[in-house]
């Protein structure tokens, strides 16, 4: 499923073009983002493609999303980071 995964004054957010939704990211597996789950905050987890830790965003990327168990342990809510808030850079 395509995810545009973008920044803004309160974190990192996800859209969803094929549900015309957007939620913020409140959960990340890996601390560069790429290559592991996120959590939106409506309880959607995705599996993001492996991607170099300095990609610009926005960046719309396919991503595979989890229903149910099918993350195994990898993307329970033990596993994950909770998402920091985003640096603002218009200073």
């Amino acid at each position: 499923m395509r995810v545009t995964i973008r920044r803004t004054n309160n974190g990192l957010s996800a859209y969803v073009p094929r549900k015309d939704l957007e939620e913020p990211i409140i959960g990340i597996e890996n601390e560069s983002l790429w290559g592991g789950f996120v959590e939106l905050a409506n309880g959607w987890r995705f599996l993001l493609p492996e991607l170099p830790k300095d990609t610009p965003l926005p960046m719309t990327v396919e991503a595979r999303k989890i229903v149910n168990d099918d993350a195994g342990t990898v993307g329970k809510r033990d596993g994950m980071k909770e998402a920091a808030p985003a640096e603002r850079t218009d200073h």
